[in-house]
């Protein structure tokens, strides 16, 4: 399961997903080499900073929802199983483009949409500002996001999240390795950063763009 990705998608990226935590020890000789070289340089000797920031699916969908349903103040807002989800919900849902799919090539391949839709939801804040999938991908991915260059607005809103989920659902953590995730590009922090900007000069030329963004270890994604 671990490989079948990288044998049935020869153009994937990495390859490799850990079905579960004890993967990255029980296959340390696979995980190691490519954890090192995506996350450029971190070595089998090396180990996460402490954090400062502060599986089943029916079972975990429970415990999310029961702890995102909990939320109070600009967090507060409200959950959307996918399974038996009602043509308006889900139109409003892909409206506001949050709605995820099955269907992922690389996921199916790992055995990740087991059961789809059983387990799965999205929920999002009042203000569409804080959004929450659960069982996409991994367990859970969280998100704070809005218009406009205040990143410290979005960043506070994230780590307010984070310490609230984390308080009542506890996330699987390895001393060296960091926040444990489903792929390994995605190890340490977990945090992803992604801004929308127009670069229509650079826009023009893909493979500009791309090796530019290649030399600060950034990716580009969905180009319009």
């Amino acid at each position: 399961m671990l490989i079948s990705i990288g044998a049935e998608n020869l153009d994937s990226g990495v390859g490799v997903y850990a079905p579960d935590a004890e993967s990255y020890t029980l296959f340390a000789d696979l995980f190691n080499p490519i954890i090192e070289e995506y996350h450029v340089g971190f070595g089998p000797s090396d180990k996460h900073p402490p954090k400062d920031f502060g599986n089943q699916y029916r079972e975990m969908e429970e415990k999310v929802s029961t702890t995102l349903q909990g939320m109070s103040g600009e967090l507060k807002g409200t959950y959307y199983p996918l399974t038996g989800m009602d043509k308006a919900t889900q139109q409003k849902l892909i409206d506001d483009h949050f709605l995820f799919k099955e269907g992922d090539r690389f996921l199916q391949a790992a055995n990740a949409c087991r059961y789809w839709p059983t387990g799965r939801g999205i929920f999002h804040n009042d203000n569409k500002t804080f959004l929450v999938w659960a069982n996409e991908e991994d367990h859970l991915r969280i998100i704070s996001m809005q218009k406009g260059g205040d990143l410290k607005q979005v960043y506070k809103r994230l780590v307010d999240a984070v310490n609230i989920i984390e308080s009542r659902l506890p996330f699987s953590h390895d001393e060296r390795l960091g926040f444990l995730t489903f792929c390994p590009t995605n190890l340490g922090t977990t945090i992803r950063a992604s801004v929308h900007i127009k670069v229509p000069k650079l826009a023009k030329n893909k493979d500009q763009l791309e090796a530019i963004a290649a030399r600060y270890n950034l990716q580009v994604r969905g180009k319009c």
